[in-house]
């Protein structure tokens, strides 16, 4: 009943989305001017292992939170998929945590839209909260000491020419 009223409350405040003045627009990235630094993520992936974001550090990193039942992320994963294998030759990475769903509903989904980069399960919905994450997909690009720099609420076609010259270049720096 706790993952129900999560997710609930999660939709309720997806709903409110349009009225939110939220620092980032739909479709681009904007700098991050929120409150989190030296942001933590130490969860389990749908298979059961372990993984904090201090693994991924000396990488850029795009943090997605994501949800089942969300049209835009069904549709931005593929474009997310191909960023990986346009990006696999530099310090990219990209981690996706699941928006306090259950592992059947995670595997149904992923049955039907396959990845090629980790799914974390933030079973209890702390991971959210500790974010101030409330619409889905809610999108953080972090630097190579893990600090966020860029955020994006909304989908984006993430292996656009555009948005892959532009994680090319931070990740070349």
């Amino acid at each position: 009943m706790k993952m129900r009223s999560v997710a609930g409350a999660l939709f309720g405040l997806l709903l409110l989305l349009p009225a939110h003045p939220a620092g980032a627009a739909r479709g681009q990235l904007k700098v991050y001017q929120g409150e989190l630094v030296s942001p933590r993520i130490e969860l389990n992936d749908i298979n059961g292992q372990p993984h904090s974001l201090t693994d991924y550090r000396g990488n850029i990193v795009l943090v997605q939170f994501w949800a089942t039942y969300c049209t835009p992320c069904r549709k931005e994963m593929p474009t997310m998929n191909r960023l990986i294998e346009k990006m696999q030759d530099k310090a990219f990475r990209i981690v996706t945590v699941n928006m306090a769903e259950s592992k059947q509903q995670v595997l149904r989904f992923l049955d039907e839209v396959p990845v090629n980069f980790p799914v974390l399960m933030d079973n209890d919905g702390s991971t959210l909260g500790q974010w101030k994450v409330f619409a889905a997909p809610a999108n953080f690009i972090l630097d190579k000491n893990g600090e966020v720099i860029f955020t994006l609420y909304g989908a984006i076609e993430w292996d656009s020419p555009e948005m892959v010259e532009q994680l090319t270049a931070l990740a070349d720096r």
